[in-house]
């Protein structure tokens, strides 16, 4: 009986972690869905031209990634530069860096 119940439970933990991934999968798809209806609808520049802008002030980071914030129209670049993260975060309708975090 005691090994019937350490084996559900092992079940039901590996059971969030294999939920998990859909979950964050679905929430990137939400997220890149919004940012193209944005961009169709004239709210928000096109991404590859805000990106063209943050890496040439970034001077040679690397570029790990992005996030889009609908609600506000921004976009949160990441990058590594010299051993450490930078978050940057840019106006999707003008383009312009707006704020940078590490």
């Amino acid at each position: 009986m005691m090994r019937f119940k350490l084996i559900a439970g092992l079940g039901a933990v590996a059971a969030l972690f294999v939920a998990n991934p859909a979950v964050y999968a679905g929430s990137q798809r939400d997220e890149q869905d919004a940012a193209r209806r944005a961009m169709l609808d004239g709210q928000v520049m096109p991404f590859s031209v805000i990106k063209r802008r943050v890496d040439a002030a970034m001077g040679g980071a690397t570029y790990l990634g992005s996030e889009f914030n609908p609600s506000s129209n921004r976009y949160r670049l990441k990058y590594v530069k010299d051993g450490k993260v930078v978050w940057v975060d840019a106006d999707g309708r003008t383009g312009d860096i707006i704020g940078w975090a590490r």
